[in-house]
């Protein structure tokens, strides 16, 4: 590579940089994390910028505004903390778009100038085709970035990155099984963060594939519980047991409400996508 020649930047790294604490003003908390819809067909290489996160995130933050806790790189590895407030709802009305049959909501964003550099585009969500051409399959290890109980990785407000793995069977048709679960202890915080797979010589087609594989498998929902009724002469209960898993919604319905979004128009906000 010569001097001139820009490195592509690491995809956990990447994801990290894109990944977001999500406040309202009544103490509710999640995660979030901004991507890139191509502007248009005719120039694929710019993007407006997607806010993604858990439906009932953003359902239950209260009041018109949320918070983004963003980062502005300063250089020498120092990165100034951001409170960037996001507009959700217009009166009651809820600016965001939400996949009629999954815990998945998008939204345009608008941010202010050097938060946001590079993003990952639709491009590398993991439809059918992609799982099935990298096959996919339970055991494999997903990593995922959040903020559990609400901590963080530092105090410029970068996410922690945990690992776990695919525990369910089947995962396709993804239209139809809609989500996976994951073996991942979710905490309050957790919900609406980006769930991959990162890889290096993949076993897939019968053979030992060399090279770097990375794509986006899903985004944590919820917390699956097992609920257990025991009934009496006069009453029934309800006991809920937590089975320290998660559910992840698959990234092609991630897609799918991306693209329910109206055709964007404002080219403001376009960056230059890390495919």
């Amino acid at each position: 590579m010569t001097s001139q020649e820009k490195q592509e930047p690491e995809f956990n790294t990447l994801l990290i940089q894109s990944t977001f604490r999500i406040d309202g003003p009544d103490g509710k908390f999640g995660t979030a994390f901004i991507v890139g819809r191509p502007f248009s067909s005719d120039d694929p290489k710019k993007v407006s910028l997607v806010m993604v996160t858990a439906a009932h995130v953003l359902e239950e933050i209260q009041g018109e505004f949320a918070v983004l806790s963003m980062r502005r790189k300063l250089g020498s590895g120092r990165w100034d903390r951001q409170a960037v407030s996001i507009k959700i709802r217009e009166a009651s009305r809820p600016l965001w778009t939400r996949h009629p049959d999954a815990d998945v909501a998008a939204m345009y964003i608008t941010v202010p100038d050097g938060l946001i550099e590079t993003v990952i585009t639709t491009d590398v969500f993991a439809d059918d085709q992609i799982l099935t051409r990298f096959e996919v399959h339970p055991g494999d290890e997903l990593l995922c970035l959040g903020y559990p109980l609400g901590a963080e990785a530092n105090p410029a407000g970068f996410p922690i990155l945990r690992s776990g793995k695919i525990s369910s069977f089947p995962i396709l048709p993804t239209r139809e099984t809609k989500s996976l679960l994951y073996d991942f202890r979710i905490f309050p915080g957790n919900s609406g963060g980006p769930v991959y797979l990162v890889g290096e010589n993949r076993i897939y087609g019968g053979s030992t594939n060399i090279g770097k594989v990375h794509f986006l498998v899903g985004l944590i929902s919820k917390e699956k519980l097992l609920v257990q009724e025991t009934s009496q002469l006069y009453e029934k209960r309800q006991q809920m047991y937590s089975l320290g898993l998660a559910e992840v919604i698959h990234a092609s319905l991630i897609k799918e409400t991306i693209y329910l979004l109206p055709q964007p128009t404002d080219t403001s906000q376009t960056k230059q996508p890390q495919l």
